[in-house]
């Protein structure tokens, strides 16, 4: 019989939803999907002091928006605390762990005797071998693993390869605090073995953490799953990934803009590759993942990559799903609760709508793509800017006048019928189409550049985009 793949994602609720941690849930829902498994969702909230419910709503919120689901409700490794202890019972019974009373005086006396003699600070092992009737009656004890001291632990990564480890350069971890607490450790290898995780897909800064969390496992007498260590995000300067890079919350890369497939698409290319595809669809990355096709060596992320990538796919989005994402997104970009009361007030959707094959081209994020749209919201008298006002010279504004008529005429408000009145004038006023057609961009947009100027008029509509010019002209 096949085993069931279930993976897990496994974020501690201290801050947002961080682009790598988004990343290393993508790989886990990926290889889930792929094999037809499942991805669990577990919240690590023992650290009681910098857990929030901001942060956990930020991360459950982060994750729908990447589209990426889960199985079944959270687990909060907090609320597990009984069955963590339950489990440190056992390794007492079977001899694995033992008490260990030294304070925490005696804890740095260790570490600066280590540290004198240029060795790693470890725990020495004092109260490894003691007998209970040595147990002081004044403090409670910790209780720590007693760690194999011969030999060596193996972590067969699937990424990473084999790593081995000597045993005598890992000490008798802490498994409950003197408080009674379960230390991260613990609490790993106990909640993954209950969920029945078979495979931990994490970063490598962890890699360290698996030679200790298979000796608690080997403690326990359960299987340890398989592991894959991926490779950290650099920026693309090869540096640790900072907020200048683009080491942001995913809440960020939403208010910038960005559609959630290309920020899926994105992130799955950051240390994973099928042959030289670059753009590729989420059921194409589900049928192609596999674990064994992670590098080792340090992903780059390159915002302007990014960027690109995000307007190729606002390109490549029909015209209703794309204005379906904008309005799902209006909450989030800056000035876009604004927009949407303006477009419900003036009932411009379905303009906005049909400005969206021009509107696209000349973005990339959602925000360019509000940004651009925004004559369609922006209220009489248009502010121009200082670029376009150049263009409304007196010649310009007589020009525009003596158009006024032959629009105001028109039996048909159509993009054909305008630009046959527009070409008409130019003509007949012997001057270039762009001498008209530029000024009276400026003066239906406020901007020089725009969708194109026939396709504003008709969004706008006849009596705004008249009463526009009205306000340019020269008569």
């Amino acid at each position: 019989m096949t085993e069931t793949v279930v993976t897990r994602f496994a974020p501690s609720p201290t801050g947002f939803l961080h682009i790598g941690g988004a990343r290393t849930a993508l790989f886990n829902w990926l290889y889930a999907k792929a094999q037809g498994g499942k991805m669990l969702l577990r919240i690590e909230d023992t650290d009681r002091a910098r857990s929030t419910t901001e942060a956990i709503d930020a991360i459950l919120d982060g994750l729908k928006w990447l589209g990426l689901d889960w199985d079944g409700e959270p687990i909060f490794q907090f609320a597990r605390a009984d069955r963590h202890r339950e489990a440190v019972e056992q390794m007492l019974a079977a001899g694995r762990a033992y008490r260990c009373y030294a304070t925490a005086q005696e804890l740095e006396e260790m570490r600066a005797t280590a540290m004198a003699e240029g060795r790693p600070p470890r725990y020495d092992g004092r109260w490894r071998d003691r007998p209970a009737s040595d147990a002081p009656a004044d403090r409670a004890p910790a209780i720590r693993l007693r760690a194999p001291q011969e030999g060596e632990t193996v972590v067969d990564d699937l990424v990473q390869g084999r790593v081995v480890i000597p045993n005598k350069d890992l000490d008798d971890l802490v498994l409950l605090r003197s408080d009674g607490t379960p230390t991260y450790m613990l609490a790993v290898v106990v909640d993954d073995h209950d969920m029945g995780v078979t495979h931990v897909i994490r970063g490598v800064d962890h890699l360290t953490n698996a030679a200790r969390q298979t000796q608690i496992y080997e403690a326990l007498g359960w299987s340890v799953p398989k592991m894959a260590h991926i490779p950290l995000i650099h920026g693309p300067d090869g540096a640790k990934l900072s907020k200048r890079h683009g080491a942001l919350g995913v809440e960020a890369y939403r208010e910038m803009g960005f559609l959630p497939a290309a920020v899926r698409n994105y992130l799955a290319r950051l240390g994973w590759s099928h042959g030289d595809d670059e753009i590729f669809s989420t059921e194409q990355a589900i049928a192609w993942f596999d674990v064994g096709q992670i590098g080792r060596s340090a992903a780059r992320f390159d915002m302007a990559k990014l960027s690109n990538l995000n307007g190729h796919y606002m390109r490549a989005t029909p015209d209703a799903e794309l204005l379906a994402a904008l309005k799902a997104a209006l909450p989030h970009l800056p000035g876009g609760p604004e927009a949407a009361a303006r477009l419900d007030a003036t009932g411009r959707w379905p303009a906005l709508e049909s400005a969206l094959p021009g509107l696209k081209e000349r973005a990339k994020t959602l925000v360019e793509l509000l940004d651009g749209a925004r004559f369609l919201t922006d209220e009489r008298p248009l502010a121009v800017e200082a670029a376009a006002e150049t263009l409304l010279t007196p010649d310009a504004r007589a020009l525009l006048g003596r158009l006024l008529p032959r629009l105001e005429a028109l039996p048909e408000w159509t993009a054909a019928a305008a630009e046959g009145e527009v070409r008409a004038l130019a003509d007949e006023a012997q001057v270039k189409l762009g001498a008209l057609a530029q000024p009276l961009r400026a003066a239906l947009t406020g901007r020089k550049t725009s969708p194109g100027i026939f396709d504003v008029l008709v969004a706008l509509g006849r009596d705004e985009s008249l009463a526009r010019i009205r306000d340019q002209a020269q008569m």
